[in-house]
């Protein structure tokens, strides 16, 4: 059993009725198939940042829905692709590592782009092992009727796919039938979280996602993907309020100018959109600072890779 298996066993099994069933279910894909997206609609619940850049996602996120009397548990897992650098190697990594943990992998297809050199490699990587996969294939509310089925017969055609399923994951089309099938694919077993909790991540590493996610949609064209964000303190006041302090930290001086913005505008735009969503999911009132500091070599700390539970030496 997998890291990510023995994780949810430290929340501590939770006595089974006859008919509970508990499954581990991998999204993996290449960047951009909407994985993150699919992950927080099928959970109900905001649990992955989503952005237009690649390789948002840096490490395995788990989000767990109650489906019935199955607990569906969901791996977000980093786009995967032909990586150059330490940071782009641990993240091909984790997503792999989370995949062969699962009890299913769900191979997340964008249908606009169809079948790319990217994909491919996964298929054959899956091939490779002999193992089957679940296929969605995503945006299919702005593909054409005559592409979609060609692109469903070629991928069909791979031989590895189990199940093929059509959705929208940004508009939530064709997901019932999406759990209801994971459900009765779930083997039989106690639920391993509360039935309450939608995800594992910490609040403190959640706060810093949000903050990552709101620079890179604020300056999308301009910034690099090159950029950390990290909560340094956490206190709780009195009242319930919330102080949180982080730093973004980047390569270059141009780029800590390109995030401060004129007269600092461009920061406290940041801030104000972090700081609302911080403190709809706290529901509590969140005191927001942020820091920015320029560290050339930063994707070569370690401590960054432990927080993201990434393998520094990948």
């Amino acid at each position: 059993m997998g890291d990510i298996q023995n994780q949810g066993k430290k929340q501590g099994q939770y006595q089974a009725e006859p008919q509970q069933r508990c499954g581990f279910f991998a999204l993996i894909g290449p960047p951009n198939a909407g994985k993150s997206t699919l992950l927080n609609q099928l959970v109900g619940n905001k649990v992955s940042i989503v952005t237009h850049k690649s390789q948002t996602t840096r490490s395995r996120i788990l989000g767990i829905h109650l489906y019935d009397q199955t607990q569906l548990i969901f791996i977000d897992t980093p786009g995967i692709f032909s990586p150059k650098e330490r940071l782009d190697r641990a993240m091909v990594r984790a997503a792999w590592d989370g995949a062969w943990e699962a009890d299913e992998i769900i191979l997340v297809v964008d249908a606009v782009s169809g079948i790319r050199d990217d994909l491919t490699a996964i298929i054959e990587k899956l091939k490779a092992r002999k193992i089957n996969a679940i296929l969605v294939l995503n945006k299919v509310d702005i593909v054409a009727r005559a592409k979609l089925l060609a692109l469903a017969r070629a991928c069909d055609a791979q031989g590895i796919f189990t199940d093929i399923f059509m959705i929208s994951a940004l508009k939530g089309r064709g997901l019932d039938d999406l759990r209801a099938h994971l459900a009765k694919r779930a083997p039989y077993g106690p639920w391993l979280f509360p039935a309450d909790q939608v995800s594992d991540m910490p609040q403190r590493l959640l706060a810093a996602e949000i903050t990552r996610e709101k620079l890179f949609l604020n300056v999308h064209q301009e910034l690099p993907y090159a950029l950390q964000v990290t909560t340094e303190s956490w206190t709780e006041g009195k009242a319930g309020d919330v102080r949180i302090e982080q730093t973004i930290t980047v390569q270059r001086d141009s780029q800590r100018a390109i995030i401060l913005g004129k007269h600092g505008k461009r920061i406290k735009a940041i801030s104000a959109a972090a700081r609302k969503e911080i403190a709809e999911i706290l529901q509590t009132r969140v005191h927001l600072f942020l820091f920015v500091k320029v560290r050339e070599n930063w994707k070569d700390d370690r401590t960054h890779y432990a927080e993201w539970q990434l393998n520094f030496d990948s």
